[in-house]
Order: C-alpha cells, then sequence, then structure tokens
C-alpha cells in the first residue's frame, strides 16, 4: 500500500464502550465513511426512542448512520455494499453474517476486552474479575466464522488492582482498546502487522453472557469468591442476596478472613456500622448496597433507615 493510502472504514458499534474507539478514529482523520449500529428504540416509561451511545456521537460528526433492523436485509446490503468499504471494524457489536465481515479486501478487525484466546464471549470484564484475575487487556483480532476465533493482530496488557470492579475496569479497558484500534488500523494500512493465530494449547477461560443466576451470592464460598462476584457485577447488573426474604444487592464490600463456627450466610449487624454475611472461611461485609424498593446507599444510611422484623 502507498503511504498517503487511507481505507475507507465503516465502524460497528452500539454502546458506550464503542463510541471512545470511533472517537479516536475520527479524531485521528481515519476515513469512516458510515456507521453502523442497532436501530432506535423505545424506553422509559414514555416509551420514548431512545439512540445508541454510538448513534449520538455518530451524529455530532456528520457520520453516515445505518441501522438495520436484520443484518442480511437486502436494502441494508447494497447500500453497505455500496460504500466499498477497505476496511471494517466491529466494537461492542452483534455478530456479523460473514457475506458482511468477509466483504472487505482488508478484512473485518474486532477489538475484544480480553487478552485472546483467554475469555472468549460476551462477559471477558466481568468473568476476569469474578475469577480474580490480576491482569487482563484487550486484543485486536480479525473476524472469522466462529466467535473470538481468528488471528490475534494486536494486545495490550492491563493490571486488574484489587480495588478494581466492572466499572472502573470498563474505563480503563475502553480508553485502552481505542488506543490499540488506532495503533492496529496504522499498522494494517503501513503492512506492519503479521497476524497470529490463537494458542489453542492453552487451557481456555470463557466468558459467557451473565444471567440473573451468575449474580446470586453463594455464601458458601470463600470470601475471596464471594468478594470477586461482587467486584465482577457492579455497578450492574450487582450481586445480590437476601435479608430477611427481601432482595438486597452489594455493590462494594471488604473481607474478613477469621475461623468461625456459624452457618454460611448467617447475618450479624450492630444496626449502625455494619452489616456482614459469614462465608466458609470468614466475613463479607457489606459496604454499598440496595434494599428491594429502596435507592442504593452507603451501609449506615442503610441501616439507620432499616428495621429487623
Amino acid at each position: 500500500m502507498s503511504d498517503n493510502f487511507s481505507p475507507k472504514i465503516i465502524f460497528f458499534g452500539t454502546p458506550d464502550f464503542a463510541v471512545a474507539s470511533l472517537k479516536a478514529l475520527v479524531e485521528g482523520n481515519f476515513n469512516v465513511v458510515a456507521v453502523v449500529t442497532a436501530p432506535d428504540k423505545p424506553a422509559g416509561r414514555g416509551r420514548k426512542l431512545h439512540t445508541s451511545a454510538v448513534k449520538e456521537y455518530a451524529l455530532s460528526q456528520e457520520l453516515k448512520i445505518l441501522q438495520p433492523e436484520k443484518l442480511k436485509n437486502k436494502d441494508f446490503l447494497e447500500e453497505l455494499f455500496q460504500l466499498k468499504a477497505d476496511l471494517q471494524i466491529v466494537v461492542a457489536f452483534r455478530m456479523l453474517p460473514e457475506i458482511i465481515w468477509g466483504n472487505p479486501k482488508m478484512g473485518t478487525i474486532n477489538i475484544h476486552a480480553s487478552l485472546l484466546p483467554q475469555y472468549r464471549g460476551a462477559a471477558p470484564i466481568n468473568w476476569a474479575i469474578i475469577n480474580g484475575e490480576r491482569e487482563t487487556g484487550v486484543t485486536s483480532f480479525k473476524l472469522q466464522h466462529e466467535i473470538d476465533t481468528g488471528p490475534l493482530l494486536l494486545q495490550k496488557k492491563t493490571t486488574i488492582l484489587p480495588e478494581d470492579n466492572l466499572g472502573s475496569l470498563y474505563e480503563k479497558l475502553m480508553q485502552s482498546g481505542a488506543a490499540l484500534l488506532v495503533e492496529t488500523v496504522q499498522g494494517l494500512t503501513e503492512n506492519k502487522i503479521v497476524e497470529q493465530p490463537q494458542d489453542l494449547n492453552l487451557e481456555i477461560k470463557h466468558a459467557p453472557k451473565i444471567f440473573k443466576d451468575d449474580c446470586k451470592i453463594d455464601w458458601d464460598k470463600n470470601s475471596e469468591s464471594v468478594h470477586n462476584l461482587i467486584r465482577g457485577l457492579s455497578p450492574y447488573p450487582a450481586a445480590f442476596t437476601f435479608l430477611e426474604e427481601k432482595q438486597l444487592k452489594i455493590f462494594s464490600s471488604s473481607i474478613e478472613i477469621i475461623n468461625h463456627n456459624i452457618a454460611p450466610s448467617t447475618f450479624e449487624t450492630d444496626g449502625k456500622t455494619f452489616l456482614r454475611f459469614a462465608t466458609k472461611d470468614g466475613w463479607v461485609n457489606c459496604l454499598d448496597v440496595q434494599y428491594e424498593g429502596k435507592r442504593r446507599m452507603k451501609i449506615e444510611d442503610f441501616l439507620r433507615g432499616w428495621r429487623r422484623s
């Protein structure tokens, strides 16, 4: 490719995680010819149409926007192919059919929030924290048939700090992913990246979608495992337990490792400053909670208004 070659890029993305990457491309003066994002959907009490975070940013930059209900829709495909993209980029979007990802001559690349091949799947940030990892990162790779399995392009590592939760790590990886994307597009444009197959000899940890059952705390586990579950689901969807038959979401916690003969899930409180649940090897202190039907609050504020039955 010539030194002044600027590939025509179509960007696929929907949530705010993808906005950082799109913004990095725009501010880097890359040639983004269109943005594909989710259709507007009614939301809230008034059922007003809600636009995706990517659409809002694309509108502010006067980028061409496509919002197909179905990715194999004939009219959408015709409009997409007329743009004659050299490269497609996918960040936090649904699975693409091969007719789309196999079309551009430079291929379709994805930014994934893990160090592939580890944590393939829909919730890599959650599961890295839940499993107690101390390191994760972002990966750029080429799409192929099976999800998150294509050849690797570039990777960048990120330390998971003890105080990190889903929210803070999400922000870190969002910015790191955006920077990695710019580096990847530049490298592909200049023919400076050598594709590497994913190492299939590793013991692979997966990152499936989080369901409600995954969020329920199992107090029979050790304190650190429970604490990591709380971190990995905070602020959303949040780990939960039951306190006097009502759901209690827990957003932050601390742990005490101590021998005791108290049955796991038993709770203790002074009614003023602490609420803690027994695990098999100690206690988990609730620091930031939301009781069923109430707003989120610090534990002292919750206890001030809570009356045991």
